[in-house]
Formats: structure tokens, sequence, C-alpha cells
């Protein structure tokens, strides 16, 4: 399960996300912005900063790393990447801090002497999710970053809890990124199951999900613009096949690389119903193979 990446949405989602673990965030919290930047000489890139406004002056940087598995050599990497950034920001900024998340205490780099300074200081914040408390008692976003860690067997009740808590207390238009958020870690969390079984799990539909509600809308508009165009019930219909051909296709390079001149032709040859079958089954796959197989099938 790729925890990074779901967090790094979380993040991109709700910014303050971050400052809800700490105990002193910045006043001007709101106004945040969470980037990656690159660094020159030598170059790599930092995926979880924390921009302060550019508008109100220099500021705080937040430097954040998402780590479930132990990395001995972290902090060595961690520090040293935050202050080379700030080094060639140094005119941006007036302080940095970083904020480690671990999924608990066993995770985290043993050997931590060489940093005493830092750690036992308030400039490095270390998270331990399982000791954030209950999901039923944390906020809504924060409670999504606790159900990454919650073990299988408790996930799907916990999830259904977050589910019918956000319908309940979040707008129509926030709960929408939230439903997705679930959705997508426990399909992480449960790549094993079909879309089918992680449907009955949560007792939703991956439908009602962005990512199916795109495919469906762009193919319907594509197709009533073509239709407009060609002035005709089969020209909506045209339109709207060629519409979802591109749109799969669009997706499934995006997933998976480029796609062979066979696997195209064989895709652009399926009549418009079995295409959009195929724009549901695509949440499913997981390579290129899968894709191929689904091919074969039809």
């Amino acid at each position: 399960m790729r925890r990074d990446s779901i967090f790094y949405k979380l993040f991109q989602q709700s910014p303050t996300l971050l400052f809800q673990l700490l105990a002193a965030p910045p006043t001007n919290a709101d106004a945040y912005r969470f980037d990656s930047v690159a660094v020159k000489e030598p170059r790599f890139e930092i995926d979880g900063v924390f921009l302060p406004p550019e508008n109100q002056g220099a500021g705080i940087v937040y430097f954040c790393e998402v780590q479930f598995q132990t990395d001995e050599q972290l902090y060595e990497r961690v520090f040293a990447e935050s202050s080379l950034y700030f080094y060639r920001n140094r005119n941006r900024f007036t302080d940095w801090q970083a904020v480690i998340i671990y999924p608990s205490r066993t995770t985290e780099q043993r050997d931590i002497h060489p940093h005493r300074s830092l750690l036992n200081g308030e400039q490095v914040h270390r998270i331990y999710l399982d000791e954030l408390g209950d999901i039923r008692s944390l906020p809504i976003w924060v409670a999504l970053m606790v159900l990454t860690t919650v073990e299988e067997e408790q996930a799907p009740e916990a999830a259904r809890y977050l589910l019918t808590r956000t319908r309940q207390e979040v707008t129509k238009q926030a709960s929408r990124a939230i439903i997705e958020m679930i959705t997508t870690i426990m399909v992480y969390k449960f790549e094993q199951l079909s879309r089918m079984e992680v449907e009955s799990m949560l007792g939703i539909t991956l439908k009602e999900t962005r990512v199916y509600r795109e495919i469906k809308e762009e193919g319907r508009e594509e197709g009533r613009e073509e239709g407009r165009e060609e002035g005709r019930e089969e020209g909506r219909e045209e339109g709207r096949e060629e519409a979802t051909i591109k749109l799969v296709i669009r997706l499934l390079t995006k997933r998976f690389g480029e796609l062979s001149t066979e696997m195209r032709s064989s895709i652009t040859d399926l009549p418009l119903p079995v295409l959009e079958d195929l724009s549901e089954a695509l949440l499913d796959f997981t390579s290129v193979a899968d894709v191929q197989a689904w091919l074969e099938r039809q």
C-alpha cells in the first residue's frame, strides 16, 4: 500500500491538515500552500513542503515526511535536504520546521543520537498515528490519516463509520473529496479484492466516485457536443462513442504508459456498450496485462 501518495493527496485536498497535528500551528495556517520543490546542485526533490503565503513577507517553511517503513538514515536525509533548501532560499523564509509522520514508534529510525538536539527541540515534530486516539474522537481529516494504519479486520467498520459521519457533518462539496479519499484508502488497503467486493464492504458504489463520474460525464458531454455539430441522433451516438474511446485510452495511458498499436486498435473496435463496460472495469486494473486479458475475454 503506497501510503505516502495517499497522504500527499490528503494534504493537497486540505493543506491545513498538517497544522492540525501541531501544538503551535502558525497563525496564518489557512494561507499555506502544499507543494513539492526541487533543489539544484546536487539536484533532488522534496515531495512534501508547506510554503507560507508569498504576499505576507518571509515566513516559516514546513517540511513533511510520511514514513511507514523503517529507514535507518531517514533523519540524515531529511535534515540534509531541508537545510540545503532553506539555505538556497534563505531570503524567502524566517525559519524551517519538519514534521515526520509514523504509523507507530516502532517504525522510527533507531540511532537518533546524532540528531538529539533537533529531535528534542521545538523544530522537529514526530507524529505517531497510533497515539492520536480513536478515529471516532478525531477531526475527520485527521481520522483519514489514522484509517491508513487500521488493521484489515477493523478497517471496513472504521471506513463505514467515517462515510456516515462525513454525510452528516460535512458540506456536500467537501464530502465528495472525503468519500473519494476513503474509497482510495480502502482500494489500496485491499488490493486483492475486486471493485464489487470493495463496494459491498463500504456499502457504496464506486460509480459514485470522481473517476467513474468523470468517465461518464466527459463521455456524455463530448457526445452531446459532437451530436450538436452533426445535427442528428447518429452524430450524437457516434460522438459519444468517439469521446468514450478517447477518454478510455487517455486514462489507460496515464496509468500504464503508452499503449501498443494493437491494443489501441482493439479498444477502438469495441461497440459503445462494451466501451462503457471497459470505462468501469479499468478501475480494477493494476497492470497493462489486466487490460489485455479483459479485451481478450470480449
